[in-house]
């Protein structure tokens, strides 16, 4: 049986690319005789530590281990070292999104669209009101359009409609791909952005509650028209450290729960036995962020805040799970994505293998849920 000769600590650092690493060793028992150069795996053994592992297998037989970095900054939430580098997940989670930019970029710019005026079009400097203004007249949306929303899911439904229409690609996903053995971790990130002029992408990590989601879409849209690419996590409502992160919540406050208007209603609000919930069922956001509103615009003291804040786990709305399997694909590709693709495939200007590869969707998966959603596109 041919053994192969795999550096150590090749070897150790896929290993620390799990993010369950006990469950490797479990899987593999002679793991340690590897690691100390007492036995060697054979080829077949290294090819199943590398799906386990998420490891592209090639990087296995490097004499070291790469420096595998993302290609826009990670802003985490200010002392939280969990995470000290991107997991394998998310590094291929970003690198499908730009790999998917990249082609929208080329397709639209062969189709003789023009640049979106709104992206980078506000300066970090600019009030947070205005820019929130400005986002929401360019997405259609009245004042006051959530509360005209039946539910948390109708609303962020609403508000990721208008982001495409007017073309910024949407994608919400809790796994890689469609590969629903590798979860994605809403601790280490709740969504990104990638920022283009033609194809601005926003990613959002589908583990997260619904009411989470509508501000991580937020936060991510002030991304877009300040013009910087970003992945982010808001560990407990806590931005990182970064004077562009810190607007970015500042704008997305705004945006999902005015000012003027939460000034307005507060006199009644304050007096209901659960105003925070009242607050988040108008404007369709979470108990946390509606009360961290209410402390920033000097609504309420710090202390009823953090007497809030200590009992809030265990009122998180839970997550609602189902759908269809073509509203499951488009929600995880996006609209917009999917619409570009399948036009293409019709055009003739995109092979099958192609599309294939771009959405992840083969033979007559592909086929299938391209005929079902092109009776949809306008």
């Amino acid at each position: 049986m041919t053994r192969v000769n795999v550096s150590a600590s090749t070897l150790r650092w896929g290993l620390e690319r799990a993010r369950k690493p006990e469950v490797v060793r479990r899987k593999f028992p002679k793991l340690m005789e590897w690691l100390e150069g007492r036995s060697l795996p054979t080829l077949r053994q290294l090819q199943a530590f590398a799906k386990a592992t998420s490891t592209p297998l090639g990087y296995l037989f490097l004499s070291e281990p790469p420096e595998e970095k993302l290609p826009i900054p990670y802003f985490r939430t200010l002392g939280d070292e969990r995470y000290r580098r991107p997991s394998a997940d998310l590094l291929e989670i970003v690198q499908m999104m730009q790999r998917r930019q990249d082609w929208v970029r080329e397709y639209l710019i062969e189709e003789g669209d023009e640049p979106l005026d709104f992206v980078r079009s506000v300066r970090i400097t600019d009030e947070p009101q205005r820019v929130a203004d400005k986002i929401r007249r360019t997405l259609g949306l009245e004042e006051g359009w959530a509360d005209t929303q039946p539910t948390w899911s109708e609303a962020l439904k609403s508000l990721r409609n208008s982001a495409e229409e007017v073309g910024i690609i949407v994608g919400v996903n809790s796994v890689v791909g469609n590969n629903n053995h590798r979860k994605l971790d809403v601790k280490e990130f709740r969504g990104f952005v990638l920022v283009d002029e033609y194809a601005p992408l926003i990613f959002i990590n589908g583990a997260d509650a619904r009411a989470a989601q509508m501000f991580t879409l937020a936060h991510e849209l002030a991304h877009v028209w300040l013009g910087s690419s970003a992945a982010f996590d808001l560990r407990e409502l806590k931005p990182a450290d970064n004077e562009t992160e810190q607007v970015c919540d500042r704008i997305a406050a705004e945006f999902l729960v005015p000012s003027v208007e939460l000034h307005e209603i507060w006199p009644s609000i304050s007096r209901e036995p659960e105003p925070f919930q009242a607050i988040a069922r108008r404007f369709k956001v979470s108990e946390l962020v509606a009360a961290r509103r209410a402390l920033d615009l000097q609504l309420i003291r710090k202390s009823e805040f953090l007497e809030f804040y200590q009992n809030y786990p265990q009122r998180e709305p839970i997550r609602q799970k189902g759908g269809d399997f073509y509203a499951t694909q488009t929600l995880r590709l996006g609209r917009r994505f999917a619409g570009a693709v399948i036009r293409a495939v019709r055009e003739g200007k995109l092979l099958y293998r192609g599309a294939y590869r771009l959405t992840g969707l083969y033979g007559k998966t592909f086929e299938q849920y391209a005929r079902h959603l092109w009776v949809e596109l306008p």
